[in-house]
């Protein structure tokens, strides 16, 4: 594009960044991205990707810098990965939600997904909600999401809805999705566990110590929520589960 523009400067910024792209983190790569930015200073490519590094080591204020250039050079296309490190890294679920919120007043298409492609960001736009304590408006944006033509549901919804619902007393649609999730990707912990508590607060021990087994078994062949950066939402860990089996024992 910059070349068929004739704009030279922006054109070798463009093949400067993606030569630093292989050696992410180190300073060579770093000392590229600076290159393209000094050669186009509008290239919001080069800004992202010199963040990243800073992001994945934890120095969220310089990555916050740099991708809010990103951002502020193009908004469409780093709004909706701003908005999902907030959610993931940062945890700041209010300027998350205001992200996804303002990259869908900017588009009329999909939003899009999250970096690690494991959510469609509305999903992860109703997890922030749930984590600020507002449950029934993120069971609504999950139901609406799923409930789009077209739309595939990805690994985890039917896991977070069926949660949701548990939580916000709804036992016969936590058992529903639960369930679903199960059928839909058999290869977690995380639904076992949770059906396990619903059975227990509905004083059904067998079906209780059933799921809470199958839970451990699943988790101990390493089917479970697993992210290399930070805690997922509704993930449970082996001591959550032995502690309920201890329990019903």
């Amino acid at each position: 594009m910059y070349k068929m523009n004739n704009n030279q400067p922006c054109y070798e910024a463009c093949v400067t960044a993606t030569e630093g792209e292989a050696g992410q983190g180190t300073k060579a790569s770093q000392l590229q991205f600076d290159k393209a930015i000094e050669l186009c200073p509008s290239f919001d490519y080069a800004y992202f990707e010199k963040a990243v590094p800073y992001l994945k080591r934890g120095d969220f204020i310089t990555w916050r810098k740099l991708i809010d250039k990103a951002v502020e050079l193009n908004p469409t296309g780093h709004l909706g990965y701003r908005g999902w490190c907030k959610y993931q890294f940062v945890r700041d679920y209010k300027g998350a939600i205001k992200d996804l919120e303002k990259l869908d007043s900017l588009v009329s298409y999909d939003i899009g997904y999250s970096i690690n492609g494991d959510y469609q960001l509305n999903i992860a736009k109703a997890l922030c909600y749930k984590a600020l304590g507002q449950k029934s408006k993120a069971v609504e944006i999950i139901e609406n999401q799923l409930a789009q033509k077209g739309y595939t549901p990805m690994t985890y919804d039917y896991l977070h809805l069926g949660v949701l619902k548990m939580e916000t007393g709804d036992t016969d649609g936590g058992i529903e999705y639960l369930k679903k999730s199960i059928a839909f990707n058999d290869y977690l912990a995380e639904p076992y566990y949770y059906l396990g508590l619903i059975y227990k607060n509905q004083n059904l021990k067998k079906e209780y110590k059933e799921n809470m087994e199958k839970a451990r078994t699943y988790y101990l062949k390493g089917f479970k929520r697993f992210d290399p950066y930070t805690h997922p939402m509704d993930k449970v860990y082996l001591a959550d589960i032995e502690r309920e089996l201890k329990i019903g024992e």
